[in-house]
């Protein structure tokens, strides 16, 4: 399979975080993948998502990237400015995701460019052994 790159775009509420870890969850589907894997890319999009509307001006959109190859699955948020809560329960929750996000994944990177900051993480995912009970 040639890599697939698949866009999201919903309203930077949390709510909305079912739909893109759903979504991750059908694109792996597609591969060989283990469940151990598609679990951990379900709850890395789920957090990635969250991540992003902490960062995200009320009203506005979040946009998520899906990269989808055999063996890896990229997820790449647009972090559109500082964070929109400053409360202890948002950096709770923003260090929560954050742990999370580099413990599940197998890369985790946080850069800017021009345009602004970016968050990707990078699942690698196993090939399942047998593929009969699919």
């Amino acid at each position: 399979m040639s890599a697939d790159r698949i866009a999201l775009t919903l309203p930077s509420r949390p709510e909305y975080a079912k739909a893109v870890r759903m979504t991750a969850s059908a694109l792996v589907s597609r591969t060989k993948a283990t469940y151990d894997d598609l679990d951990d890319v379900r709850i890395a999009a789920e957090e990635l998502f969250i991540y992003a509307c902490d960062h995200a001006e009320p009203g506005s959109e979040v946009l998520i990237e899906f990269e989808l190859e055999d063996q890896a699955m990229d997820m790449k948020v647009r972090l559109q400015g500082s964070k929109r809560a400053t409360d202890e329960e948002a950096e709770r929750r923003a260090s929560y995701a954050t742990f999370i996000l580099q413990s599940i994944s197998d890369h985790y990177e946080l850069s800017s460019d021009l345009d602004g900051q970016y968050l990707k993480v990078t699942k690698r995912l196993s090939a399942e052994s047998d593929d009969a009970g699919r």
